[in-house]
């Protein structure tokens, strides 16, 4: 009896032990006095919180060189240099037309690829492989081809498209480069390659590069279609969907790979000029670490201008590959270079202008981020930009294009197109050209 009485004594004891402590720490959960915080600087372990560059001292107004005419869009990019400066465009545009294409994305298969222009004519692939051309003032439909081997069923994830020398070159997701008559849509010819491509083929000089999704460089006659020669970087498991169309010019190619690597190869021989990687050293979660080059690089006057989803915009001399400068800002857009300028779209959804020759940020102009920001609902993706008489133009998720002034950053206007924009637009002949997520071509003029 004595020791059941010292047992309960003994049990009364430490429950009210763990009961006066757990008042205790009850209490410390609901008090309102915090302890102060540690000194030091605060830095954002989040992506979407990356810290961005300060915006440097007044150096006088941007000034652009005047809008020009072209009159072609003939490769992803523009050129095959990406270097497009400011085509013109009416100061009001309207809409001229639309016209479905085909199939527009699903669960299996992507509308990946920008149309492009040449000759009167605009030329797209939907997201199953099949190429439309139309007459680029009207809309109307003067043939279209499917893309895909006869006995093929199986889903597509488009390449894209290249106008060069007379012929339509097509790049597939089904690992097929070819050539087809700009006239009617007949094949001239066709390889199939070792695996898929998932960005459009770049032509210049009678070679047509392509980039595979295991990062290896492939060029190939642009007359028979025959291999010429390969490179190969770092095969990378884990990427984005799409990829970045090499750039090339005077007798130098630019391949750009999923690992973040980017190659400078002789155009004639595949030889290694320099090489350089673009992955971040601070990569701080799974999305982060994604090291992809998705922006195609730009060769401007000499340098190489290119961006990493993971985290880094670099400009490298192009003949010595030396880095000129580097900026902590993550995209997976092309940058667009104008001028003694540079614009580039973040991850995050910010829009920087920086100096060409310094990488100094001019200013910077934050895009909605979601369609209900009270709540933090529906986030939106912005693609571009585009510089087009006057003004920068960037297209959304959420089926608005914006534009804003390359001068100040200040948002001019918007304007809602009714259909999710995943693709940046092209601008050829003063007329503006949108292709939506659900395959929907529309011009503004």
């Amino acid at each position: 009896m004595v020791k059941d009485v010292s047992r309960s004594l003994l049990c009364a004891s430490l429950a009210a032990t763990l009961l006066l402590g757990g008042c205790s720490w009850i209490s410390s959960l609901f008090d309102k006095k915090k302890d102060p915080p540690l000194p030091g600087e605060r830095i954002s372990v989040l992506q979407g919180e990356r810290k961005p560059p300060s915006i440097s001292g007044s150096q006088g107004p941007v000034v652009l060189p005047r809008p020009e005419v072209n009159l072609e869009w003939p490769q992803a990019g523009g050129y095959p240099n990406h270097d497009m400066q400011h085509p013109a465009l009416s100061e009001a545009p309207a809409k001229l037309w639309q016209v479905s294409i085909g199939d527009g994305s699903s669960s299996r298969q992507h509308v990946m690829s920008m149309p492009v222009v040449a000759g009167g004519r605009i030329y797209a692939i939907d997201s199953s492989g099949e190429v439309s051309c139309l007459d680029a003032g009207t809309g109307h439909q003067i043939w279209s081809v499917d893309s895909k081997p006869e006995d093929s069923n199986a889903p597509v994830v488009s390449g894209g498209l290249a106008f060069a020398e007379g012929r339509l070159f097509v790049a597939t997701g089904l690992a097929q480069v070819m050539a087809l008559n700009p006239a009617d849509g007949k094949q001239i010819w066709v390889q199939n390659e070792p695996a898929p491509m998932h960005a459009a083929p770049t032509v210049l000089d009678g070679r047509v590069f392509v980039v595979t999704v295991e990062n290896e460089m492939i060029a190939l006659s642009a007359v028979d279609g025959h291999k010429l020669w390969s490179q190969s970087g770092i095969a990378n498991p884990a990427s984005l969907m799409g990829g970045a169309s090499p750039a090339a010019e005077g007798g130098i190619v630019i391949a750009p790979y999923s690992s973040g690597e980017i190659f400078a190869l002789r155009a004639e021989t595949g030889r290694t000029a320099w090489e350089d990687n673009l992955t971040a050293v601070r990569r701080v979660d799974a999305v982060s670490a994604l090291s992809d080059i998705r922006g195609r690089p730009v060769l401007d006057r000499g340098t190489l201008y290119a961006a990493s989803h993971s985290g880094r915009i670099v400009a490298i001399d192009l003949r010595s590959g030396e880095r000129l400068w580097d900026r902590e800002i993550a995209s997976e857009h092309q940058p667009w270079v104008a001028g003694d300028y540079l614009y580039v779209l973040s991850t995050e959804g910010e829009l920087f202008c920086l100096t060409r020759t310094d990488g100094l940020v001019r200013w910077s102009t934050p895009l909605p981020r979601f369609e209900d920001p009270e709540n933090r609902k529906g986030p939106i993706r912005w693609a571009g930009p585009v510089l087009s008489g006057d003004r920068l133009v960037v297209a959304g998720s959420n089926g608005t294009a914006m534009s804003v002034s390359p001068y100040t950053g200040e948002v001019l206007g918007k304007m809602d197109l009714g259909a999710k924009l995943l693709l940046a637009p092209i601008v050829a002949n003063q007329t503006l050209y949108f292709l939506t997520d659900d395959a929907t071509l529309i011009a503004y003029r």
